[in-house]
This record gives structure tokens, sequence and C-alpha cells, in this order.
């Protein structure tokens, strides 16, 4: 199922609202352990897709493999579960474990409505955490904090359809590894027969709004990006960053190797229906342009001048700020156990996504897709978009795709849109 927005619009004062209320969801406290019994946990998550049923497998799983915990799931889409948990997380019949996209950890945890899970990293009691990827874990720091574990994650591959490449004359098994391989490539790919500049063919489906981060990558693979390593300072005017912005939209713009004007749903499109020869996305598309007929072949993103980072998103396992020691003692172990080598071959083989950890053996993996995006020189060199950042969806949607949307419209030079986009940037890393 396609990310439509990768992070969220800012929802402080929400927050900061629910953090008075007391209005609950109706969800059962938990079960203490105190008379003899297991402990129960409340689970809200929003896998309410083809990998809801993986889910709720490695759940009964664990559920019949020890009577001390007993894991309860409450699955709704995941605007309905954001919307609810604003009040929930703070009352006393809220969900203990929360199901949340990492890039809304910030919000959360800035606001105290999420408990710290340092010491699940500090031992090996419940997992030893070091065959985790490293982007993954992490995904959910707040100010050197951890708040999460991982739960599942989704770094982005370039899809590239063979028949469009042999028809181009191009080796349907070598896509191209660099920027420059993608430019003398492109050429061929895009394809305008009656020369009107509306292409009937395109060498790419690059998206430029409600999408994954597609542009972002680029700037790290030329040594830029929109925000510093410590989230601390807009970098988007740095000339890294514009020179790699300068490089795409020139593309998009002059070469027309894209629309312009692609949502994260226009750009799957474009490619299921043969219209684009390349496209830059996660796992959850294989199995729909599988059934599309699309003979696709899948490659780590090309590298540009400086690197060859890729983009991962991250979910996390988060805490109710309440949870009791009881209760995170439990938490804990399920969480460990979800993490296991067997727990993640059952969920890769159910989802189609990679293993959360590097050490699942491919030939363990009867999904080959799964262990193509679980591969560990693909999860090692993959990053979190503004991690740790708590205003990451205003930068985003209210800043960042707003200008590169004025740019590839001719509605104003790279360099004067991008230089206020930054200092819209730090203004919303400031406000914190």
């Amino acid at each position: 199922m396609r990310v439509t927005r990768w992070v969220s619009v800012a929802v402080a004062g929400a927050l900061a609202l629910g953090m008075t209320a007391c209005a609950g969801q109706g969800a059962p406290q938990e079960t203490a352990a105190g008379g003899g019994g297991p402990v129960t946990l409340q689970f809200w998550h929003g896998m309410t897709g083809p990998d809801g049923p993986a889910v709720q497998q490695v759940i009964d799983d664990f559920n019949a493999s020890q009577k001390d915990v007993v894991i309860k799931p409450n699955i709704m889409p995941w605007d309905q579960l954001y919307q609810k948990l604003l009040t929930s997380v703070t009352s006393d019949d809220g969900p203990q474990i929360i199901a949340m996209d990492a890039s809304r950890v910030p919000q959360y945890a800035s606001k105290g409505a999420l408990a710290s899970t340092e010491d699940f990293f500090a031992g090996t009691t419940y997992l030893d955490t070091s065959v985790l990827p490293t982007a993954a874990v992490g995904a959910s720091k707040f100010n050197g904090t951890n708040y999460g574990i991982p739960f599942n994650l989704a770094p982005m591959m370039l899809y590239y359809n063979k028949d469009l490449f042999k028809a181009a004359g191009l080796d349907p098994e070598k896509p191209p590894t660099t920027w420059d391989e993608f430019t003398a490539m492109a050429g061929k790919l895009t394809v305008d027969k009656n020369n009107d500049g509306k292409p009937e063919q395109y060498a790419i489906a690059l998206a430029d709004h409600e999408t994954v981060p597609m542009y972002q990558p680029f700037m790290w693979n030329n040594g830029g990006g929109v925000v510093s390593a410590d989230a601390k300072t807009s970098t988007l005017a740095d000339p890294a960053s514009l020179q790699a912005l300068d490089f795409w939209t020139r593309q998009v713009r002059e070469q027309k190797v894209s629309p312009i004007g692609l949502s994260g749903a226009d750009a799957d499109k474009l490619f299921q229906t043969g219209k684009a020869a390349m496209e830059i996305v996660g796992p959850w598309m294989t199995n729909g342009f599988t059934e599309a007929g699309i003979d696709f072949g899948l490659a780590r993103p090309f590298a540009g001048p400086t690197g060859q980072d890729t983009l991962m998103n991250v979910v996390s396992f988060t805490l109710n700020a309440k949870i009791t020691d009881a209760q995170r003692k439990a938490a804990y172990t399920f969480f460990g156990y979800w993490n296991s080598v067997d727990s993640q071959i059952t969920w890769a083989d159910g989802s189609g996504f990679p293993p959360t950890r590097t050490d699942v053996p491919a030939d363990k993996l009867k999904n080959k897709f799964s262990a193509m995006f679980g591969a560990k020189d693909l999860l090692d060199n993959s990053q979190v978009y503004l991690a740790g950042v708590p205003n990451a969806g205003t930068i985003t949607d209210d800043v960042f795709y707003p200008a590169l949307q004025r740019v590839l419209n001719g509605k104003g030079t790279l360099e004067e849109v991008f230089t206020k986009a930054a200092k819209d940037v730090q203004a919303q890393i400031d406000k914190g």
C-alpha cells in the first residue's frame, strides 16, 4: 500500500489539547499480572491491507508460545489511528503499544505522550539489537532519546521495465547505476513520437508531491540535504543541495524525463501502464506491478556524485507514557519475539516486506522481493528522512514540495525559491 503522505502535518496543537482530555476510546485496560494471570496489552496498528494477516500470524504465534503475555490488536486505518490516539494515549483506557510512522514520533515524544525505549537497546535481555539496521533504530530518536522499536521497514528501490529497455536497445539486465548513466539512457527511454513536446513514454515516473520523498535522496547523494545530521540546521540552500536540485529539475523541465505534477499514485499508475520505464518506490508495489503483467527488474537507486544512500521508511513500536513496569517488560518480550529470525521470516513471507534484521538468510525467504529489499548492502546504506524533526510534515508538505513545484513550473529561479524555502525550514526547526 502506497504511502501518499510520507510525513505528517503538524498535530502539536491537537496533541496538546489531547493531553488534558480524558475521553476514552473503549479499549479495555490491561489485565495486571498481580493476580497470577497474564499481562494483557492493547496494541494499535494500521496494517489493514494484505500485510494485516501476516501481523496477526506473528501475534497469534507469540500468544501461543507462552502464558505470561497476551497481545490484543486493535486494527484501524492509519488516519483513524492517529486521530484517536491524540486523546486516548493520555487516557486511562488507551493502548499500551502503538505502531506509528517514525516521522510522527517527535510530535508525540515532545509532548510527553511516549515512554523512552532506551533500556531495550541497553543489553541483550530481549534481543541482540546489533542485528537491526542502524537507520531503523535511529528513526525513532528525539533529542538523543529513543522512543521506538522497529516494527516494519521499507527501503526504496529502482523498478525498471525490462521490455521498455529492450525496445530502446538497452540491456534489460543493466539499469543505470549513476546519474550519468541515467542521463545517457533517459534519452532513449523518453519517446515523443509526434514531437509535440508531450512524450508518450517517459524515462522515469518522478513524483513531486503526495509521495515518499523522491528528490531528497538526490541531495544526499550529492553531499546535501534538507536538514543537518543533528536536525538543527536547514541545509536546503547549501551548494550541494542546490546542485542536486538543479540537475534533476532540469532533467524534468528540459529533457522531459518525467511529467510535472505527479503524485505518488500517479507515478505508480504511469509505471504500471507501461508509460514510464523506471520508478523509485517501495516493496508495497511489487504485487501490483506483477499483477499488471510488468516484467520488471529491481536495483539500488542510481548513485550520485558522492554517494548511493537510499530512502527507508520505518514504522516503530512505541509505548504509552503511562505504561507500568510490568507492561513494559511484557511489551519488550513481544518486541524481541517480533524481531526474532523466525518471526521475521513469517512476516516477510506473508507481507512481502523485508525482515527488520540484517542477518536473515535470503534462502530462508519464500518471497524473492523480500530478500531483495532486505539485502544487507541496501539496508546499510539507507537513511530515514527528517528523523527526529518534530515539524517534519510541515517542512515536507508545506515548504519543500510547494517550492519544488514552483521551480518545475517556472515560477521563480531555483536559487531564489529554495533560498526562501531554506529559511522557512529553519523557522520550523526553531519552532520545535
